[in-house]
């Protein structure tokens, strides 16, 4: 190897799988968990946080909830790509580096094959967005991006959330996850809200684990309560969803002034 080469990218953790009480789990090398699925419910999101970073149905119209495109960057156990495929019904693509958790995800996961609707990429997010996503053509945009260490977001730099919100389209909802008891958290938080300055950024509280969802909006405010309330109602009912609890989690943060960005229900 000369003084010009390359260094090599640092390998990736091999997908694992454990199963417990009904429910099975990925990980990363780790006991860590990456995402999980209820073996007789596939079709549910099983844990808390992944639910949570579903509250973006709530600042979309119920009758235009599935239009569009949904994309996650970081696939998981594959939750939220067989949610926004199987459920909504939406046209889905998922972008994952890693390989084998792929692999993992349609042999234990019930991911299914790629289709008209549904398309698994293995590529970097970052490299996926500069390359690949076309301006504004993104409905929905799911970031959970977490390496075998669980320390922190593997991409959290402001040209990765500006690049996010390139892609979203203007009416389109972003969705991330974050340690709200990290360090980081406020960093994150504040290159968001000046990412999406033209729109409302808000959270939920932290989960017990200390995952805490971010939500932003590119051009539109917040919803009005009575709309949110009717909203998360029709959430429940049609998809088994804890949208009313989300509603009590929702706070403001900090825009890029330092002003909240909107008001909550």
């Amino acid at each position: 190897m000369t003084a010009r080469s390359k260094a090599r990218p640092p390998a990736l953790a091999p997908a694992t799988v454990s199963e417990a009480d009904g429910v099975r789990y990925l990980h990363l090398g780790t006991p860590w968990v990456q995402g999980a699925m209820r073996l007789r419910k596939p079709a549910a999101i099983e844990l808390e946080y992944v639910q949570r970073m579903m509250a973006w149905m709530l600042l979309r119209p119920f009758e235009s909830l599935a239009d569009g495109h949904a994309v996650q960057l970081g696939l998981g156990a594959g939750s939220i790509t067989r949610f926004t495929h199987g459920v909504l019904k939406m046209k889905t693509t998922a972008v994952e580096i890693n390989a084998s958790v792929i692999a993992a995800c349609r042999a234990w996961f019930r991911l299914p094959d790629d289709g008209p609707r549904l398309q698994v990429v293995e590529a970097d997010a970052q490299c996926w967005l500069d390359a690949h996503a076309e301006p504004a053509s993104t409905a929905v945009l799911c970031v959970d991006l977490y390496d075998h260490e669980a320390a922190g977001p593997v991409l959290d730099g402001a040209g990765f959330y500006a690049a996010c919100a390139r892609t979203l389209a203007d009416d389109g909802v972003f969705a991330v996850n974050l340690f709200g008891r990290h360090a980081s958290f406020e960093r994150s938080a504040a290159r968001i809200a000046d990412a999406f300055a033209g729109g409302a950024t808000i959270s939920l509280r932290p989960t017990r684990e200390g995952n805490t969802v971010v939500l932003a909006t590119k051009r539109a405010g917040l919803p009005g309560s009575d709309t949110l309330v009717t909203r998360a109602q029709q959430i429940e009912t049609r998809y088994g969803l804890p949208a009313r609890k989300w509603l009590r989690m929702l706070r403001a943060l900090p825009g890029p002034q330092g002003e909240p960005t909107s008001e909550t229900a």
